[in-house]
């Protein structure tokens, strides 16, 4: 359990990176018929005639009461940056099926929302970035697509990584591509990168076991789901992670890189200290333009 000052520190993040408005995106377009199927666009706020594209994708344990909303001004900070960005949403989990752990006595607290749902969460993903180019052309004309950089923060850190390991998912998956996707590189933020080492660590009250069904569905889905399997990708990937994280904590990412590694893949891990999970998302923080400057590198 962390200390009382560490969970305070973790909790003043949280509020500062919540309490930025919502900013409304220069044009919404839709991949698909159910309401959470859309992309919001951000034009770059700078005069750049062409400007790398970064596609976003949000965070919240794959729960339904987390949408993209709170990532917006995480988009807009990019968009001041010199950034086109697209603000993918997806469909989530919704009512708890499966009881969270250490929830206390029996009629103590309620579980959470349940974390995602299977197959729905990974198809809109796959759908939003196959429909992105086209509607980025249209709605986004000043984007180079030949930078497009992908990120995500912890859910979306996921699924950041696992939509940039399409074309080496297992033969007959859904969501395969013939070949890589046409990235120059991936910038997950406090990933939950590993799905296994997540269950072992209850990150996120059990989300990772939620997302792929619960027990009896676990070890046959994690080989079409779980990054930390779906190595090498041959694409350039940097993780970004607080040391002082206690919702994703650096075991998770560490266990990533460890498995990439193994497979002949070198992955970035930029390590910042004193720093927990939301201020990598918080325009107001400094680790927020370490962020930057690391998709940057990719970009440019």
């Amino acid at each position: 359990m962390p200390d009382d000052a560490a969970a305070a520190r973790a909790a003043a993040e949280e509020e500062s990176a919540f309490a930025h408005p919502p900013v409304d995106p220069d044009a919404t377009a839709a991949y698909g018929d159910h309401p959470d199927q859309v992309i919001d666009f951000y034009v770059p706020r700078t005069d750049t005639p062409l400007a790398p594209l970064v596609v976003v994708l949000h965070g919240g344990a794959w729960r339904a009461p987390y949408d993209r909303r709170h990532i917006t001004p995480f988009a807009d900070f990019l968009a001041r940056r010199g950034f086109a960005v697209a603000n993918v949403e997806y469909r989530r989990g919704g009512e708890p099926q499966i009881p969270a752990r250490n929830t206390g006595a029996e009629g103590g607290a309620a579980p959470a929302p349940l974390a995602g749902r299977w197959p729905d969460t990974f198809d809109d993903v796959a759908a939003a970035l196959d429909a992105l180019p086209a509607l980025a052309r249209e709605l986004l004309p000043c984007a180079d697509q030949r930078r497009t950089v992908l990120t995500g923060h912890s859910a979306g850190g996921h699924l950041a990584l696992w939509a940039a390991a399409r074309h080496v998912l297992p033969a007959g998956a859904p969501w395969r591509l013939d070949g890589p996707a046409p990235l120059r590189g991936v910038v997950a933020l406090a990933p939950i990168a590993d799905l296994a080492v997540a269950e072992k660590l209850d990150v996120c009250g059990n989300a990772s076991l939620q997302l792929l069904g619960g027990h009896d569905r676990f070890a046959e889905r994690q080989p079409y789901a779980d990054p930390a399997l779906l190595l090498p990708t041959g694409i350039a990937t940097t993780l970004v992670q607080g040391r002082a994280d206690l919702d994703v904590p650096q075991a998770v990412a560490e266990a990533y890189a460890d498995a990439a590694a193994k497979a002949g893949e070198v992955v970035g891990l930029t390590l910042l200290a004193d720093v927990g999970h939301f201020p990598l998302i918080d325009p107001a923080a400094d680790a927020c333009a370490v962020v930057a400057e690391e998709i940057a590198q990719l970009a440019w």
